[in-house]
């Protein structure tokens, strides 16, 4: 095996990071679905009431600025879920069409419910591996830190494991990641 081959650090992904998932259609389409719901609620509604006077303005402040969040917020969804879902190996075109027939957010729901977890590749053979995978299944390259007694992730500079203070120094670790240890 390759000694120059990097692993990856089990770290979470951050909110910024899964904020630059959302294409920019996504916004667009967003920006174009509150600004349609205003004109609605402030143009067309009120061009067709059937009572003098209407509702109170607080009202219809309230129900015009939620609708168009909503409208906006279901946007952005379906955006995030255009490029979540190849991530993790799930059919794009079948979770935004479960996302956008399922009515309220059902569809929303249920894909954050039941999304895979992301899938990276193999640096050795390109294999899809899970991250919450230390070794290929394929070719049994280490591609993630773990505790050499209780096979737990950790931190490639980590000195000791966090779940049952194992000495990761005494284990026998890559030579790829004894310069982080050193």
């Amino acid at each position: 095996m390759s000694e120059n081959i990097p692993i990856r650090d089990p770290e979470p992904f951050t909110f910024n990071e899964e904020m630059k998932l959302i294409p920019r259609w996504s916004i667009a389409l967003a920006a174009i679905a509150f600004v349609a719901t205003q004109y609605l609620f402030w143009v067309v509604l009120p061009a067709h009431q059937h009572h003098p006077g209407g509702p109170p303005i607080g009202v219809r402040i309230y129900f015009a600025l939620s609708w168009s969040a909503l409208a906006a917020l279901y946007m952005l969804m379906i955006g995030y879920v255009s490029r979540d879902a190849p991530r993790r190996t799930m059919s794009r075109r079948f979770w935004i069409t479960i996302c956008c027939v399922m009515p309220g957010g059902i569809g929303a729901v249920l894909y954050f419910m039941l999304r895979q977890p992301v899938v990276t590749h193999c640096p050795v053979c390109g294999t899809d591996v899970q991250s919450d995978y230390h070794y290929c299944p394929q070719c049994a390259h280490q591609v993630s830190a773990a505790c050499g007694n209780c096979y737990t992730s950790v931190s490639m500079t980590d000195l000791f494991c966090v779940r049952c203070g194992h000495d990761l120094a005494k284990d026998n670790t890559p030579a790829r990641l004894r310069a982080f240890h050193s």
